[in-house]
């Protein structure tokens, strides 16, 4: 039994002894009254002595003889007590039939065997009854046996109603308190039940009165009357109690048809409690397992299965099996604080009880599966099944329900997240290493991101981040920066260390076009951040069209390839000393036949994310190549640079293809260069080690392009084995008027010299940018100074046609013939670095 139900049984114990007390208390006025009444008038002669003797047994008699009603472990009787009473005060002095009313009741009880508080109880309340109904009859001036009939069911009316009032208003309110109800309910309760009971037995009364009037000696069918009565009366309210109980049990049976299985509990334990007039109901389910307890104030233990509990006094367990016994659900206990043996009615009105409760927690059990199965399916419907992230559908019913309810509660942007080159990870480790990848950089998302916002994976490598609530729009950009920073650190996978780099778009919600749209400003933001090569972009709609345009182009790149639209011009790279031309770079164009010529940054991210990068790459290599070939025959030797995609790196079939093509066009694997970007984060696998170093090995040089950029210079320059470096064209540009950029030209510059490496300036507009450069030891560079992209004929008709009259050369030197040079002390320190060759 719990603790609180415990405590709540102690404290009823405790008001009822005070309240027994109390009736006692009053009790012993009357006695005392009553034993002065008898010491002044004693009985004096062999008929009191039999009125007397006749007063106590007829009291124990009718006390013994009783409708009992069982009210949880107690059992209440229904009395003729006060009938015997109201018929002594008649023929006796008051004194006499207070003291056998006491005498009488006492007897019966200790016949009976009663508990001390139940005969201490009974004996009190009826001799008070006695009291009572003498004080009236004095007061009435109640007068034996000379008064009429009418006058004497008047007057003995009068007795016996102030007689049952009295038991009813002692006996009701300790009724009331053993079981837990309102003295008002007890009072109603079978109302009419009492009102007849009543009636019937002050009939018996009246008659008995006027048998003894008129003949003693008809007594003798007194008895069998009153029993018949009694009998009667017995059954009545027998049939009352089990009418009650069946419609107490349909209506209990009713109300477990719900498909919560906490309510068809809860209901159970307090329905079932009052149903049985139990103290503690218990049900014990298999499944789980679980223990709900309680009674009819509400449930008091509701947890795992353990040993049950004992109780002082009875439990009574059902098991709850269906009709054909073929599946048991648990059990079902009623718990007594006392001895309780349950009737025939109870125990099948108890078993009948069982089965329905057994249905209606395998139906709750049912639906509860139904339930979570939908909600299961709802949750994969709404999530991805492989970060546990919201997927596209729920970012865009959410995103839908924040823009249609907005308020004042801020700014709602999105912020597009893709992994660069993340398809290298599948191609080259499998992908479950691809998978174990995309959890982490769910798991880093889901921690960068605040409470509001809803962190999703659109598909693939892509991701999203809702922002809910911002302050101002620019407060986005800073949200974006610490997502994209928790992606910084490498990757820990199975031992392997694996950097994954990530680029963003920023878009803050539009005035229209909902979720959709705003979803397509975020993807165009992306895709402006990877042509720019920044790690973050926020939507502007000025550049929205080139996306647009980059989205449709996307479709017609099989027609490109196999249609030989893709061309290659070249961008010379010169002698910053000289104006020599000492190398060309590559760059793709696309001949589009109703667009024209298209720059490469608006179709080499759908070419890299298509299958047509093995093609492309090829026709690229053959036209420079070609290129190179022509030039060498024209009397130029003139090496050709040409752009590497990471993805080509992971094929190992892709050595041997660059070698086939200069056996094919007959060049010398040192007059190709293979530049290399900073977004190759998978340097540190061995298929690209053992790519990049049998290229190197063959011949082929290789050339680090926009150094400095990326996170992973260093690291990169470690592992992949180059010849030189390209600076990125933004730190050149910016060098006259940043130091923090002319600081790191000349950090490049010094690791050049330090690795024996070669380094081009790229991005070369004007003569002050190539002299500072050739002072601070650049030897080579590139840029619109010198020319602009162009086809490989134009080239070579600039080479001829050279500057000053000077073939192959296309700028005029920083310095005549014979000129005393003034180096900087920091080029003249440069050890090895290469001195301009200057004419003599």
């Amino acid at each position: 039994m719990s603790r609180a139900t415990s405590e709540n049984s102690t404290r009823t114990h405790r008001q009822l002894l005070l309240l027994v007390g109390l009736v006692a208390l009053l009790a012993t006025g009357p006695i005392l009254v009553a034993g002065a009444g008898v010491l002044a008038r004693p009985p004096n002669s062999v008929g009191d002595g039999a009125t007397i003797v006749a007063l106590i047994f007829m009291t124990a008699l009718v006390t013994i003889i009783k409708a009992p009603i069982r009210i949880r472990s107690t059992t209440h009787s229904i009395t003729w007590t006060e009938t015997a009473i109201v018929i002594g005060v008649a023929v006796a002095p008051p004194a006499w039939v207070v003291l056998a009313t006491g005498i009488g009741v006492g007897a019966a009880s200790a016949i009976m065997k009663l508990p001390t508080i139940k005969t201490a109880f009974g004996v009190s309340k009826n001799i008070l009854v006695a009291a009572g109904a003498g004080a009236t009859a004095q007061a009435i001036h109640w007068h034996w046996p000379t008064a009429g009939v009418a006058e004497l069911a008047t007057l003995l009316g009068a007795i016996y109603l102030v007689a049952a009032l009295l038991d009813d208003l002692l006996a009701i309110p300790v009724i009331a308190l053993a079981t837990n109800t309102r003295v008002s309910r007890q009072f109603l309760n079978n109302l009419d039940l009492r009102l007849a009971g009543f009636g019937v037995r002050f009939v018996v009364a009246v008659c008995t009165l006027l048998i003894l009037r008129l003949d003693p000696r008809l007594l003798l069918a007194v008895p069998p009357l009153v029993l018949s009565l009694h009998l009667a009366y017995s059954a009545r309210i027998r049939g009352r109690t089990e009418q009650q109980a069946w419609q107490r049990l349909a209506r209990t049976t009713d109300a477990l048809n719900v498909v919560e299985l906490d309510t068809v509990l809860t209901t159970a334990v307090t329905q079932a409690a009052e149903l049985f007039s139990a103290d503690e109901v218990e049900i014990e389910l298999r499944d789980g397992p679980r223990v709900i307890r309680g009674g009819t104030g509400g449930i008091t233990v509701d947890a795992p299965a353990t040993t049950p509990t004992d109780v002082d006094g009875t439990v009574v367990p059902a098991p709850l099996e269906g009709h054909d016994r073929s599946v048991d659900v648990g059990v079902l206990r009623l718990r007594f604080r006392g001895p309780v043996q349950l009737s025939e009615r109870e125990r099948y009105t108890l078993r009948t009880f069982a089965s329905a409760l057994c249905t209606a927690v395998r139906n709750a059990q049912a639906y509860a599966e139904l339930a979570r199965v939908a909600d299961e399916h709802a949750y994969a419907a709404t999530h991805d099944a492989l970060t546990g992230l919201a997927n596209r559908r729920h970012l865009l019913d959410q995103g839908t329900e924040q823009l249609t309810a907005r308020h004042a509660d801020g700014v709602t942007a999105l912020v597009l997240i893709d992994l660069n080159h993340f398809k290298e990870v599948n191609d080259t480790l499998g992908h479950a290493a691809g998978d174990q990848v995309l959890v982490q950089v769910a798991e880093r998302l889901r921690g960068a991101a605040q409470g509001g916002d809803l962190v999703a994976r659109l598909g693939g490598d892509e991701f999203a981040v809702l922002l809910r609530g911002l302050p101002a729009p620019a407060v986005a950009a800073h949200r974006a920066e610490a997502l994209l920073g928790a992606l910084h650190e490498p990757f820990d996978l199975d031992g392997m260390r694996i950097s994954v780099e990530a680029s963003g778009g920023i878009a803050a919600a539009p005035a229209s076009g909902g979720m959709t749209e705003l979803l397509r400003r975020a993807d165009v933001a992306m895709y402006q951040a990877k042509r720019a090569g920044q790690r973050i972009s926020t939507y502007a709609p000025t550049r929205d069209t080139a996306d647009l345009g980059r989205l449709a182009l996307g479709g017609e790149l099989p027609r490109a390839v196999a249609d030989h639209e893709f061309t290659v011009n070249f961008q010379p790279i010169v002698d910053l000393g000289t104006g020599e031309v000492t190398s060309a770079e590559a760059l793709a164009r696309w001949h589009h036949p109703t667009h024209g010529m298209i720059d490469p940054l608006r179709f080499l991210e759908a070419v890299e994310r298509s299958g047509l990068l093995p093609a492309f790459a090829e026709a690229i290599l053959d036209q420079a190549l070609i290129a190179a070939a022509s030039w060498r025959d024209a009397g130029f030797d003139v090496p050709v640079a040409v752009n590497v995609s990471p993805r080509s790196l992971l094929d190992a079939r892709f050595p041997g293809s660059v070698l086939a093509r200069l056996r094919a066009h007959d060049l010398p694997p040192d007059r190709l260069v293979l530049e290399l970007t900073e977004t190759l984060t998978l340097s540190q696998l061995d298929v690209v080690d053992r790519v990049l170093s049998r290229l190197r090995d063959e011949g082929v040089r290789l050339a680090l392009d926009d150094f400095g950029t990326g996170y992973s210079s260093l690291s990169l320059l470690s592992r992949i084995p180059v010849h030189e470096l390209k600076i990125d064209r933004s730190f050149v540009t910016a060098m006259e008027s940043s130091a923090e950029a002319a600081a790191v030209i000349r950090s490049t510059l010094d690791l050049g010299r330090s690795l024996d490496l070669e380094v081009v300036a790229e991005g070369v507009e004007s003569e002050p940018q190539r002299r500072a450069l050739w002072q601070l030891g650049c030897a080579a560079g590139q840029g619109h100074l010198f020319a602009r992209p162009m086809p490989a004929g134009t080239l070579l008709a600039a080479l001829q046609r050279g500057s000053g009259g000077r073939p192959g050369i296309l700028a005029p030197p920083l310095h005549d013939a014979g000129a005393v040079i003034h180096l900087a002390q920091s080029r003249r320190q440069a050890g090895r670095a290469r001195l301009p060759h200057l004419p003599a």
